[in-house]
């Protein structure tokens, strides 16, 4: 694991923030074999081959996780926010349940053609 991730993740103010963006690397290593992580434009990005995969983003009331190399996937209607179609993006809340199961399965799904 990359030590500018983890410094980017410490670093964050809100402790719900941080266990969450804990725990969606941690999903995001578990999901996508040999995945390189690194900060690019200022936040913590998840690459296979090269490519996008993932990227963790916080603000001062949530946190972001968006999968890249989305189109064509079947995504529950509520989760993500509307955008474009070849990356999904969830604003995950304090107290609000995160789907990490439902990440790790469309993140697995997204990056297997990367």
């Amino acid at each position: 694991m990359n030590q500018e991730v983890t410094d980017f993740i410490n670093s964050v103010k809100q402790p719900w923030q941080i266990e969450i963006c804990n725990a969606l690397r941690q999903m995001i290593h578990d999901s996508v074999p040999d995945v390189q992580e690194r900060i690019q434009y200022g936040k913590p990005h998840f690459l296979k081959n090269g490519k996008y995969a993932a990227v963790i983003t916080t603000a001062k009331g949530w946190v972001t996780f968006t999968i890249f190399n989305a189109a064509g996937l079947e995504v529950p209607e509520g989760v993500f926010e509307p955008g474009k179609p070849e990356r999904i993006t969830a604003k995950l809340l304090e107290g609000k349940a995160v789907r990490y199961d439902l990440f790790a399965d469309l993140l697995k799904q997204a990056s297997a053609g990367l």
